[in-house]
Formats: C-alpha cells, structure tokens, sequence
C-alpha cells in the first residue's frame, strides 16, 4: 500500500533544476523585452506631445481630444483660450489639445 502513495507522489527530483544563472538570464530578457516594446516607445510619445503643447501659439489652428476644430485665441500658463465660432470661445486645458493642424493641409469644408 506505502508503494501505492510514492508511485503516486512521483519521483523526487534525482537532478537540480534550472540553475541560478539561467533564472537571472531569463528574468533580464524580460525585463528588457518591457522596455524596449513598451516603455521606451511610451516615453517618446510623452515627449513629443509635452514638445507640441509647448509650442502652441496664438493662431495656430487645433483639434481638441473632444474632436472640436478651432483656432488659438490666448494662451495661459496651463489653459489655453480656443475660438471654435465667431465669438464663440472655449477655455481648455492644455492637454485638452490633440493635434496642431499644419497650413500645408488642405482644410475640409
């Protein structure tokens, strides 16, 4: 009957397993997998629309992340002042802007 319970159980380990150096290894791989398919690329796009924001300027013509077009009638140190109509104005944050339509395109009427 005791040899029932052992056939069971299984065989214990007659070998070590994976070594300290190749757990490390792995772990490392993975570690720099993250940052090269996620980090790093997220980091750059932070970086490229903090530069954007940064160089908005009045008259520039924008998009709000909402998907209104309007143009830049003031700016303030964290909001931004944006003409959507004639004397229509809207105060928004800053990161409220999406994009800054450039003049080389052709605008859709």
């Amino acid at each position: 009957m005791l040899h029932y319970f052992t056939l069971l159980m299984g065989q214990p380990n007659q070998g070590e397993g994976p070594g300290l150096m190749s757990n490390i290894i792995l772990f490392g791989s993975i570690i720099l997998i993250f940052y090269f398919m996620i980090i790093r690329p997220q980091q750059k796009r932070t970086k490229e629309r903090q530069k954007l924001i940064e160089s908005m300027k009045k008259g520039d013509k924008v998009i709000t992340s909402g998907g209104m077009y309007g143009t830049v009638a003031g700016l303030d140190e964290k909001t931004v002042l944006v003409e959507i109509a004639d004397k229509i104005k809207v105060k928004l944050d800053r990161s409220a802007i999406a994009t800054i339509i450039s003049d080389s395109v052709p605008e859709i009427k």
